[in-house]
């Protein structure tokens, strides 16, 4: 994970995340300090075509990728928006190692074709094994030459005769990833590259110590909950809970009023917890289900709802952290479900393990409105940063106009309770 990028690349950055509050989209430069600024977000909250973070209408899906790039281009000023890296989660998620060896069988220089070829042995050795699911994301582990490990990339300066290459690949159902193409090709524009939303979190908040040290990320969606442990530069462990804030809003909309007005008490007066409700507000709300036309609800009721689906939601994660604690350094929330008031200190007094919200803000030049800092847009940040490796590394992509069609030999979807090898 370095903390220092380059772009080679004069064209913007754009980022498309699938997630489970609709579709997100953001444009950025990258500075030559390596910093991204932030041209423009837009945001389509629709649910109908991604359910718990997996594309269920293609076409549906296309339009709002459609859509959302289109506002965003007249947002930016820029003339059209072709193409974009895409960020996608999920419940289906897996992970798996892999890994890969060559025998030069004379030590000579390690040329990026041969490590192309290792990625795509490693992709072929999985879908080999298991013909239903496809290959979204490679992320390197470590690499060893004649022997001696080292964590990045060997550069073509580097010299071995034996060269191994491990990678952690998150994986899914073939169909996942086709739906995502499907979707980019009923949009009329050009899929880059796919990551998964726990790699592109791990750029965007953690640090080479978190990350040494042992570090979790907890990422509270609108419709799923997911857990990611890391430990030594590995990805450890990922669960989901299919819940997330829209599970809260509905929640509280059982009361008798319309789902908006659950999700403005939700956002403006909801709390973690009934202790930490200073002001015990009553609302008075329409209510046309009701005999009387409205409900009266205390600000402690509300919180009383909110308590009980956290519960629900974080117990089973939170007891996979609880069971190891002294393995991690600090849990990251983050996600549009993570602006809950109270929440931080809510999952606090549930582990030892010191709990803060993650942040990107580290990325992003000093001119950056603070609205873009926010849990949010992590997610869209950590794919932009992956999408300026991912021109760096192949700057004929840009160039050329090959994307994701092209070379779909490369990469796919899923989510991962255990770490299998191949």
């Amino acid at each position: 994970m370095a903390k220092k990028r380059q772009i080679l690349q004069s064209v913007p950055l754009v980022a498309v995340d699938l997630g489970s509050h609709g579709v997100r989209a953001m444009a950025a430069e990258m500075t030559t300090g390596g910093l991204l600024r932030i041209l423009g977000v837009e945001t389509s909250n629709k649910f109908e075509c991604v359910e718990r973070g997996i594309v269920t209408n293609t076409s549906d899906a296309g339009f709002m990728i459609n859509e959302v790039l289109k506002k965003l281009s007249n947002r930016v000023r820029v003339e059209a928006l072709p193409s974009a890296f895409v960020c996608v989660g999920g419940r289906t998620m897996q992970v798996v190692a892999v890994h890969s060896t060559r025998d030069q069988v004379r030590r000579k220089e390690i040329a990026q074709p041969l490590l192309d070829a290792m990625e795509v042995e490693c992709k072929q050795k999985i879908e080999a094994r298991n013909p239903d699911v496809a290959v979204l994301d490679l992320v390197p582990y470590f690499y060893k030459l004649d022997g001696v490990e080292q964590e990045h990339q060997p550069t073509e300066n580097q010299r071995a005769a034996l060269v191994e290459a491990h990678f952690i690949a998150f994986v899914g159902k073939k169909e996942l990833e086709q739906k995502i193409v499907d979707s980019f090709n009923r949009s009329a524009k050009r899929l880059e590259h796919i990551y998964v939303r726990p790699d592109a979190l791990m750029n965007a908040i953690t640090t080479d110590e978190d990350m040494a040290n042992g570090c979790a990320i907890l990422d509270m969606g609108a419709q799923t909950t997911t857990l990611t442990v890391y430990k030594g530069n590995q990805y450890l462990y990922n669960k989901v809970v299919p819940l997330g804030g829209y599970d809260i809003t509905r929640d509280i909309e059982q009361i008798g009023i319309s789902l908006a007005y659950a999700e403005q008490l939700k956002c403006k007066y909801g709390y973690a917890s009934a202790d930490m409700v200073s002001t015990n507000y009553r609302f008075r709300l329409p209510a046309p289900t009701m005999p009387q036309g409205e409900v009266a609800v205390m600000a402690t009721e509300i919180a009383d709802i909110i308590s009980a689906r956290l519960e629900q939601m974080l117990t089973p994660l939170l007891d996979v952290l609880n069971a190891e604690a002294s393995r991690f350094r600090v849990l990251y929330v983050t996600g549009g479900a993570a602006m809950l008031q109270g929440l931080v200190d809510y999952i606090q007094a549930k582990t030892s393990i010191p709990v803060m919200y993650g942040s990107h803000a580290s990325w992003l030049t000093t001119d950056t409105p603070d609205e873009m800092c926010m849990p949010t847009y992590s997610s869209l940040v950590g794919t932009l940063l992956l999408g300026a490796d991912y021109r760096n590394k192949h700057p004929e992509v840009t160039t050329s106009g090959e994307g994701i069609l092209d070379i779909i030999k490369e990469k796919t979807l899923t989510i991962f309770t255990d770490q299998t090898g191949y």
